[in-house]
């Protein structure tokens, strides 16, 4: 499909106009990352019975800008053990992948600027879905060379805890964009939604939360936050055992830039959620100020998300490292591989559909037929008859052993 931008060659004028749509992109995400920050603390309060914050600014709204301000002027701190350019590279890692995310999630339709028509969206290459993966797969490195580079054991172990996360949880992930891919026939962000935008009975949208079952939206859903390191999936920064987790030994600016890039990708994420699950910008245009719908109905399906991940933070525990592990790969990775291969069965043939998903149902009640006899045997007394199990022999040590005097 392409930008029409660039349908007639590359002049100043369509050069002005992408970074134009650069920098509107840049700002709109900083923007959106202030107001996440204070809103999840005012609903997190409100949830709570307290107040939140309300100084600065009417009903608080300024705070997340004091607060910036204040990291802004904080004295920079670089522990003498740390490897000064890693050390100082790490938060760039982690904050630049977002944005580059954000950049190929259409945001819109399209627009008429200096008689250029142009999409919504700051860049859309025909291999959008890879470079989302490739982005996400950079920003742990952020999180690994931060802790690696800081020269202190409790940062180190949060960094071990995010390449591990990250290997657990990517694989997930990537399946269920794999179904997205199959069911479309496009790595496009752009020809993704307009894949979306055709509707069942004249009623229903063609979303593909809906085309694909569901169950991709949710795996999807579970991999992101473990890879955003959201509640309940923060074990990287876990401060009961890791005092702070990766940041422990950051200060000032870079202090303050993984927390942007935290809030970012959960910005970013929520889009990307809405683009490949719910049509994106699409939805009802009346005819008046046509261009500004796709705009809203973006924006309130990601705001929806974003909602659901504060509601998240607020209400459940943190998992243990084990719970975190087995849900990856006992529970995740199975049944996303399984579904991958039901919808490319389904696009052959329903039948074929069918008959995976009846294979699938006998080898999941054969394997729970068999670790249910493994444990009932397991927790079986032993037969009658049979020798019983040696006694501990206790070991007498003499005093003039215990003394250690020959």
């Amino acid at each position: 499909m392409g930008d029409p931008l660039f349908a007639h060659g590359l002049t100043l004028a369509v050069v002005i106009i992408v970074i134009v749509k650069v920098l509107v992109a840049f700002v709109a995400l900083l923007v959106s990352v202030l107001l996440l920050i204070w809103a999840e603390r005012k609903v997190i309060s409100d949830m709570q019975n307290r107040i939140g914050p309300d100084r600065a600014g009417p009903w608080g709204i300024l705070q997340s800008l004091a607060d910036g301000i204040k990291l802004f002027f904080k004295e920079d701190l670089l522990p003498e053990q740390a490897d000064r350019r890693v050390f100082r590279l790490a938060p760039y890692l982690s904050a630049v992948p977002a944005f580059l995310i954000f950049a190929i999630v259409p945001v819109g339709g399209v627009v008429t600027i200096l008689g250029h028509t142009t999409e919504l969206q700051v860049a859309d290459p025909p291999i959008g879905i890879l470079f989302v993966l490739a982005m996400s797969s950079v920003s742990v490195y952020g999180v690994m060379l931060a802790g690696w580079s800081s020269g202190s054991k409790y940062p180190l172990l949060g960094s071990v805890r995010a390449s591990a996360q990250m290997v657990s949880y990517e694989a997930a992930m990537g399946l269920s964009i794999a179904a997205v891919v199959l069911i479309t026939g496009s790595l496009s962000t752009r020809e993704i939604v307009a894949d979306q935008s055709r509707h069942l009975y004249s009623l229903v949208p063609d979303w593909n939360v809906l085309r694909l079952g569901i169950v991709p939206f949710l795996i999807f859903l579970v991999a992101v936050t473990a890879e955003l390191n959201r509640p309940p999936f923060d074990l990287v920064e876990a401060e009961q055992e890791l005092v702070g987790g990766f940041h422990t030994e950051y200060s000032s600016v870079r202090f303050a830039l993984f927390f942007l890039a935290e809030f970012m990708n959960t910005i970013t994420m929520s889009a990307v959620v809405v683009t490949l699950f719910f049509g994106g910008p699409d939805g009802p245009a009346p005819h008046f100020v046509r261009w500004l719908w796709p705009i809203l109905w973006f924006l309130g399906k990601t705001v929806v998300f974003l909602f659901g991940y504060v509601w998240l933070r607020a209400t459940l525990p943190r998992l243990r490292y084990d719970q975190l592990m087995d849900l990856g790969w006992k529970a995740l990775i199975p049944l996303s591989l399984a579904w991958l291969l039901v919808v490319g069965g389904m696009l052959v043939s329903v039948y074929w559909g069918l008959a995976i998903i009846g294979g699938f149902l006998l080898v999941a009640l054969a394997l729970s037929r068999s670790m249910t006899v493994g444990r009932a045997s397991g927790d079986q007394p032993p037969a009658s008859g049979s020798p019983p199990p040696p006694a501990a022999i206790p070991v007498v040590v003499d005093a003039q052993e215990r003394s250690g005097a020959p």
